[in-house]
């Protein structure tokens, strides 16, 4: 089992193998996170986009491409659900982290970096979007060996920090 760790920040700049993209279903960027990240890295991001999922990827699936830019090797593109929108299937969120790790573990990466998937745009409650990331990281099987859920803000940093500490009290 690896725990997360929580990491304070911007997504695009950690030095991991892995960065996790909370994308669309159509693939073509977007904002928040998923555009920030294709700003980042570049146009070569998109390019791959169209050509790896022409006709985009399912809500809780995840998928690879290029990093362009980034600090990373890949991106890891997964869908979220839309709380806002009525994607209340918490399933489908567990799926996104638990999807992204196997195409981790399938590209060979040993360190990946999370947004807080959903909980931006998407307005899938935080809290709850806290506690499904920690969960579900800290219980999937992985030969991933750094994981990190990474918060632009200090007090999301300290809510992901006291749910890590809340799940595992060894982490200090």
């Amino acid at each position: 089992m690896t725990l997360p760790l929580a990491a304070h920040g911007d997504i695009t700049q950690q030095s991991v193998d892995a960065i996790v993209n909370a994308a669309n279903n159509r693939m073509r960027g977007g904002g928040g996170v998923d555009g920030a990240i294709h700003r980042a890295g570049g146009p070569e991001i998109l390019d791959d986009c169209i050509a790896r999922f022409p006709h985009g990827l399912a809500t809780g699936d995840a998928g690879w491409t290029t990093a362009g830019r980034l600090p990373a090797r890949w991106v890891i593109h997964t869908v979220g659900p839309n709380h806002a929108a009525g994607e209340r299937d918490r399933s489908l969120l567990v799926s996104c982290y638990r999807r992204s790790l196997e195409v981790a573990e399938e590209l060979g990466a040993r360190s990946i970096a999370f947004p807080l998937i959903s909980a931006g745009v998407y307005a899938w409650p935080r809290d709850d979007a806290i506690a499904a990331s920690v969960a579900t990281l800290a219980t999937t099987p992985t030969r991933v060996e750094e994981i990190r859920i990474v918060a632009f803000d200090e007090a999301t940093h300290d809510q992901v920090q006291r749910a890590i500490r809340a799940y595992s009290p060894e982490i200090q």
